[in-house]
């Protein structure tokens, strides 16, 4: 009597070490390029609007620049300096991008990083960095599984309202305590 549901399996094979190495080099050159891309894109904009004013003229001291503006408008959970806030902003484009923001507005010159934070500060800038929205290629994705623009941006909002009321109140515990 025939069986109503037949499956064929194919054959497993182990894999050879050939093909996991090119598959290995395909997927790590398509995220390098890809990486690259976005963080080398990143950081010619924010050059660009830290050398340059609103009427795009040169600029003598980068606090005059585009970019000083932008950043000072968001200034969130006593991170005092407009780099750090601009830090946060060009990360919506990789999170990668925050670290090489902060490269380029320190101009290399990491001891700067500790006029910026103090050790607690920097907690809270981690924290609010690790829970804020992924990245455009991450949004872009939850635009195209969830079908609507206005779908993403309500979950790109509840993301960034998470990471500030977290990291807001980490905050204000810190400063309870006095650190």
């Amino acid at each position: 009597e025939p069986v109503p549901f037949v499956m064929e399996l194919p054959n497993y094979r182990l894999p050879s070490a050939k093909s996991v190495g090119q598959l290995i080099w395909e997927k790590a050159k398509d995220f390098i390029q890809k990486a690259f891309t976005i963080i080398f894109a990143a950081t010619l904009i924010v050059w660009f609007l830290q050398n340059f004013d609103a009427g795009l003229n040169l600029v003598a001291s980068t606090d005059q620049s585009l970019l000083a503006q932008i950043g000072s408008i968001v200034a969130p959970l006593g991170f005092g300096d407009w780099r750090v806030s601009t830090a946060l902003i060009t990360g919506f484009m990789a999170k990668e991008s925050v670290v090489s923001t902060l490269t380029v507005l320190l101009g290399g010159n990491t001891a700067l990083l500790q006029d910026l934070f103090t050790p607690f500060t920097a907690y809270v800038f981690l924290i609010f960095t690790l829970l804020y929205t992924p990245c455009v290629a991450a949004i872009a994705t939850v635009r195209r599984e969830m079908g609507t623009v206005r779908a993403a941006a309500g979950i790109v909002a509840v993301q960034c309202a998470t990471a500030w009321i977290v990291a807001f109140a980490v905050h204000g515990v810190g400063m309870m305590l006095g650190l």
